[in-house]
């Protein structure tokens, strides 16, 4: 059995849709202040290219705890 985590943020594009950035194993101590301000601060450097335009704004943030159970492997 192997557990991952998972940490998704949502952002909203100038087009009105959402895009998320997955970053896998975030820190066990990670805060919600740190979170929404390293989305600032990717909004603010525009660096991603997306179908619907800038990242304008923040939708949403999330950490996903996944469990895989093996039960076959060749």
């Amino acid at each position: 059995m192997a557990t991952t985590q998972t940490l998704q943020m949502r952002f909203v594009t100038q087009a009105g849709s959402r895009v998320t950035i997955s970053l896998d194993n975030p820190r066990d101590d990670l805060t919600e202040a740190e979170v929404t301000a390293a989305m600032d601060q990717i909004i603010a450097s525009n660096i991603f290219i997306t179908t619907g335009g800038d990242l304008v704004g923040k939708d949403s943030a999330q950490i996903i705890d996944r469990t895989v159970n093996v039960l076959y492997e060749a």
